[in-house]
């Protein structure tokens, strides 16, 4: 019995919670998400129809602004991005018959877009894109409307189907430190 005894009191001791050793590890996760923006509905059509005034008088045949400004259109898009821009790039309407003395076959105007309260525009009076314009992080409405129509001359308008665009641009920037 004393053999049995000495033999347990080791065993007991490699059982003891004062012996046991633990011990943790840990698994870091980590990922990224980049900058993006992105138009859900990316193009729509703003036809305005027959372009020229009526009528008999001194007007008839010129441009008919009412057709042109007030007019919108709406975009969808989002970006993620809180330094986020928006620009715009208007294209003039253009008739690509040749236009005698008195007559236009170029229709001019400005274009703004709305996003998250900010007013990106430009016009079609000079080329290239109007200034860049924080949008921040957003997801909705993009509201293109058109204003401030004109023709070079004021002359009247040459027949045939006018053309032109306004493409807004959104951008995930990035500030740098």
């Amino acid at each position: 019995m004393r053999n049995l005894i000495i033999l347990a009191a080791p065993i007991a001791l490699l059982a003891s919670p004062a012996l046991a050793q633990s011990s943790s590890g840990t698994v870091s996760i980590d990922g990224s998400v980049a900058g993006r923006c992105l138009f859900t509905v990316p193009s729509k059509t703003i036809s305005l129809g027959e372009l020229a005034l009526s009528g008999t008088g001194t007007t008839a045949g010129k441009l008919d602004t009412a057709k042109v400004n007030g007019r919108t259109e709406t975009l969808v898009g989002w970006c993620n991005n809180a330094a986020a821009t928006m620009t715009v790039t208007s294209t003039e309407l253009t008739n690509p018959a040749t236009a005698a003395p008195g007559f236009d076959n170029r229709i001019d105007y400005t274009a703004t877009a709305v996003a998250n309260s900010a007013n990106a525009s430009d016009t079609s009076l000079t080329a290239g894109a109007g200034a860049t314009q924080p949008v921040g992080m957003f997801t909705g409405n993009v509201v293109v409307t058109l204003s401030a129509a004109s023709t070079p001359t004021s002359g009247l308008l040459v027949a045939g189907a006018y053309t032109g665009n306004v493409v807004v641009t959104l951008a995930p920037t990035i500030a740098l430190p």
